[in-house]
């Protein structure tokens, strides 16, 4: 999904930052972390990072020291927890394209469900969180099912074992995965399906590009 974010959003979005701060924040990690094995290796790669560095050397910036802000209560549960619903997702769908899906998650209220609107504060996205973790064109997240299931669609269930606080809090909580061929047009830019027609763009790219629209 990190693609979809980096080369579909618009250059100063922010969850287009984001993700650039991230592999930033990671790839700084990775070159300190192995320049006593590979020196040569990680100062030929810190010398050619493309942003303003601290320190003229990669052996003059210390020892990694991450910052306590990257730890966010619930934030690494979350998505544990969704990428347990990825997989069950996938595994339903036998190989195919996840873009020419839509998912409904149903959770019983509960702790799960809060972390997973952590994620996604609308009932149904194409462009939150979760369902760039998803990897459908859309999420759906429900407090319980549907009026109807089409019957076409794959329902496959889970649980996932919450563990916060050390082990102060745990919770295990059921899942269902409701999978289904989505009715809209594959975007020519972003490849989601989700426009109404396969020659215009959807309307989170016709946002990015200037044009009307919403997400």
């Amino acid at each position: 999904w990190l693609s979809c974010r980096l080369y579909c959003e618009e250059a100063k979005d922010p969850k287009r930052r984001s993700c650039q701060t991230v592999l930033a924040q990671a790839l700084d990690v990775v070159v300190r972390s192995f320049a006593p094995i590979l020196p040569h290796l990680a100062e030929e790669v810190f010398q050619h990072i493309p942003y303003k560095k601290d320190s003229e050397g990669v052996f003059r910036t210390g020892w990694i020291n991450a910052s306590s802000a990257w730890k966010k209560p619930g934030i690494e549960e979350a998505i544990e927890g969704a990428c347990a619903m990825r997989d069950s997702f996938l595994g339903s769908i036998s190989g195919k394209n996840a873009l020419e899906y839509e998912v409904i998650i149903v959770i019983e209220p509960g702790l799960l469900f809060e972390l997973m609107e952590a994620l996604q504060a609308e009932e149904t996205s194409t462009v939150s969180q979760l369902n760039e973790i998803m990897m459908a064109s859309q999420t759906t997240l429900l407090s319980e099912l549907p009026k109807e299931t089409p019957a076409d669609a794959n329902i496959t269930k889970g649980t996932f074992l919450i563990n916060l606080e050390g082990g102060g809090i745990c919770e295990q909580s059921s899942y269902k995965v409701i999978a289904r061929p989505i009715a809209k047009a594959k975007c020519p830019r972003c490849r989601k399906y989700t426009s109404e027609s396969s020659s215009t763009p959807c309307p989170r790219c016709l946002n990015v590009l200037g044009g009307k629209g919403s997400t």
